[in-house]
């Protein structure tokens, strides 16, 4: 792995990930991402979502890291990355904007093609990716979400009940930034525990770093822009490549207590999105990698070590 010089500063070992290292990379675009590295083998990236950090990634990444070498970054605009200013347009928190963080970093770090898992929000970017750079991503893996476009268009009273944030974050600004303000830490929890459907599923150390990161003015407005973006530009880029289907293999993952899996058929979803599609549901909420671990890595681990080329549709 040839790192690029220049770029990367070390930032020591992660106080609550095993045998991981911090570091801060600078992309070409000037944005400089918090990233988490461990493991050796063919890249792994894994992307986390609203509102967390790379330490989503805690129980899973030390046994991928046997196989992989793990690459976790925080989006921009989340945990210790760069929160650049935003425009009026939403562009710079649009996933087409995030994607190419991903690409720059990896780029960076000395890889062009790897493996890619993303939750939630990071799952959103995964699809941007795969569209626009086929010949660096390998595979992915997208958990608990259906495509944006998909699920606005389907909106009724359920889905804008239990995903309001949807719809109160994509308010204008400084609205949803002030009242998130007022008590992050209420909201951070309310938010969190209404997604999780297995107790103890996050430690108390671990929300306590996530709230560390949300309860920064420019964290917050952060996400409220990377909601925008979701409600404008990433429609329109997503209208604008409506012919264009992923082409590398992809698998489903959602938890079966959660509102994705309870209100969409995923697969059939991803289907009019992707050429090659498996998946199934886990015994969880929305966050599976933190509720059910050993039950995602027994899913996550064969499509990722999978050798035999493009796997069938299937639906499980």
């Amino acid at each position: 792995m040839a790192i690029i010089q220049n770029t990367v500063t070390e930032r020591g070992a992660s106080p609550f990930i095993a045998d991981c290292t911090l570091k801060d990379v600078i992309l070409p675009n000037g944005i400089t991402l918090r990233v988490a590295v461990m493991g050796q083998g063919k890249p792994l990236v894994l992307l986390h979502g609203h509102p967390q950090n790379h330490l989503v990634w805690r129980k899973i990444a030390p046994e991928l890291s046997q196989q992989f070498t793990v690459i976790m970054p925080d989006l921009r605009g989340y945990g210790d990355s760069d929160k650049p200013e935003s425009d009026s347009e939403h562009r710079r928190y649009s996933k087409k904007v995030m994607a190419e963080d991903v690409v720059q970093l990896m780029a960076a770090l000395g890889y062009q093609r790897f493996a890619f898992v993303g939750h939630d929000r990071g799952g959103r970017v995964g699809h941007r990716l795969a569209l626009d750079y086929p010949e660096q991503v390998e595979r992915c893996v997208f958990i608990d979400i259906a495509p944006t476009a998909t699920m606005y268009a389907l909106t009724d009273k359920t889905f804008a009940t239990r995903y309001f944030w949807w719809f109160f974050l994509i308010q204008p600004a400084p609205l949803p930034e002030k009242m998130i303000g007022n008590d992050p830490a209420f909201f951070l929890q309310k938010h969190i525990e209404g997604q999780l459907k297995t107790p103890d599923a996050m430690e108390p150390e671990i929300f306590a770093d996530y709230l560390r990161c949300y309860q920064q003015p420019a964290m917050i407005h952060a996400a409220c822009e990377d909601y925008r973006a979701s409600a404008t530009v990433d429609l329109a880029d997503d209208a604008a490549d409506s012919d264009k289907r992923i082409s590398c293999p992809l698998l489903l993952l959602w938890g079966e207590k959660g509102t994705v899996g309870q209100l969409y058929d995923v697969i059939a979803t991803w289907r009019e999105k992707a050429h090659i599609v498996s998946g199934q549901a886990l015994p969880c909420g929305h966050s599976p990698q933190e509720e059910k671990p050993t039950e995602m890595l027994a899913a996550l681990l064969p499509f990722l070590t999978d050798n035999s080329g493009d796997q069938t549709t299937r639906s499980s």
